[in-house]
Formats: structure tokens, sequence, C-alpha cells
């Protein structure tokens, strides 16, 4: 059994028993933060589906209007005309031959990675290196494009990736503790009405059947499912 400080068995005391609407549990989670640093919101979405199946699986990216208070490395993949667009839009590493190399003898100096569609031949067989870490581009995240430049400016600029495990949690992003309420209530509002959006097809019952909000060092604070507009006010 995980046993905890006396600051977090002090917060867990401010926890209410029902779960509360999403600026009310912003302003508790920014209450009982006690950390020394700017600790990260994550939200917590338990999900009525079964990500063994293929057609329940949930994963995608969403840009977050307040930002996610991260600073991002990114990485491209590219050649030419695509590269120098990459290094005028702000990427932090631009290459080919030479950052697959740094990659294959363990460097990683950045947090998130965009290919142009023609490299990704060459790409694909870092597959073993980037997939575990979640670093592999995907079309299907926005990071395999020829517009290198949106994809930078978006991860730059806030966009957060979200995936359900395999339990049915999708876990993600919410901000920074230093965020007022109304901007992490915000940003939530953003991740929660992507989440319903991206509902697959073949989920059965119950699809949202509960939200948790922490932060890096924080107990979990429920959130009530229920409030699917006016985020930032304390009832819909």
């Amino acid at each position: 059994m995980t046993k905890h400080g006396k600051k977090y068995e002090a917060a867990e005391k401010q926890i209410p028993a029902e779960a509360v609407a999403p600026i009310e549990a912003m302003k508790l989670l920014k209450e009982i933060s006690t950390a020394n640093f700017d600790e990260t919101v994550t939200g917590d979405f338990r999900l009525g589906i079964d990500t063994r199946q293929a057609d329940q699986q949930l994963r995608g990216t969403v840009s977050l209007p307040n930002g996610s208070g991260k600073t991002v490395r990114v990485a491209v993949f590219a050649e030419g005309e695509a590269a120098r667009a990459a290094e005028e839009a702000g990427a932090d590493i631009v290459g080919t031959d030479i950052l697959m190399e740094q990659i294959q003898a363990g460097e990683f100096n950045f947090d998130a990675a965009v290919a142009t569609p023609d490299q990704m031949g060459k790409v694909g067989r870092l597959g073993k290196i980037l997939g575990p870490r979640g670093l592999m581009p995907n079309p299907k995240l926005g990071t395999v494009t020829n517009d290198v430049a949106k994809a930078i400016n978006e991860l730059k600029g806030g966009r957060v990736e979200y995936r359900a495990d395999r339990y049915g949690i999708a876990h993600v992003i919410l901000g920074k503790v230093s965020f007022t309420a109304e901007q992490l209530a915000q940003n939530y509002g953003a991740v929660y009405d992507e989440i319903l959006r991206m509902k697959p097809a073949a989920a059965k019952g119950k699809y949202v059947k509960s939200i948790t909000v922490s932060g890096t060092m924080t107990p979990g604070v429920p959130v009530d499912s229920s409030v699917t507009r006016a985020y930032t006010e304390g009832a819909e």
C-alpha cells in the first residue's frame, strides 16, 4: 500500500465525496497544490470502451486554447524546401541521416517528431526505438505531413495527444497549476469536447464513466461529467 506524506493526506481530506463542476475542480486543485514546482495538471477520463477491440480504440490530438505550459522541442525529418520551412517555423532539430544516427545512438533531444511523407521510408526503420517512446511520426496525429510549419506551430502552441489505455482510461495534459482556474477549465473543455466527438461508434452503454483531474503531486479531484458546457461556470 502506498504511503503518502502529511501534505498529501491533508489535501485528500479536502476532496469532496461528490463530483464537482470543472471550474470548481480547478479551483480546488490549485488550493491543494503545495509542491515547490509548477505541477502539471492531468485529466483522467475513464471511458466505457474496450480498447482490446480494434473498433473501440481511441487516439488523437487536441489543441489546448491556453497551451499546455510545456516547452516542446520538435525534431523534423525533412530535406530541401521542407527542411528550410521547418527551420523557419522554429524546429529545434532538422535533418535525416544525421538525425537518425543520433537517435540510434540513444540521443533524444526532442519531445515530438514530425516527418514529411517522403522520409517515412527511412524513419520507419526507427519504429522500434521511437514507437515505445511515443515519438514515432503518425499521419493520424498530423505529424506526417508536407505542411511541417503547421505541425510545428501546433505542437509548440499547445497541441497534446490523448490515447485510451488498456483499461479505457485516457490520460491528457491540461496545463500547469500556475494557470488560472478559468484557463484550466477552458483547456479541460477542449479535451472533453474532443473525446465526446471521437466516441467510437462501437462503444456501448455509458461512454464517459468518470473524470478526475490532478496535479503531479496532488490527489485526484472528481469532475462532474454531466457538465457538458459552460466549463468555466459552476453549473451548466
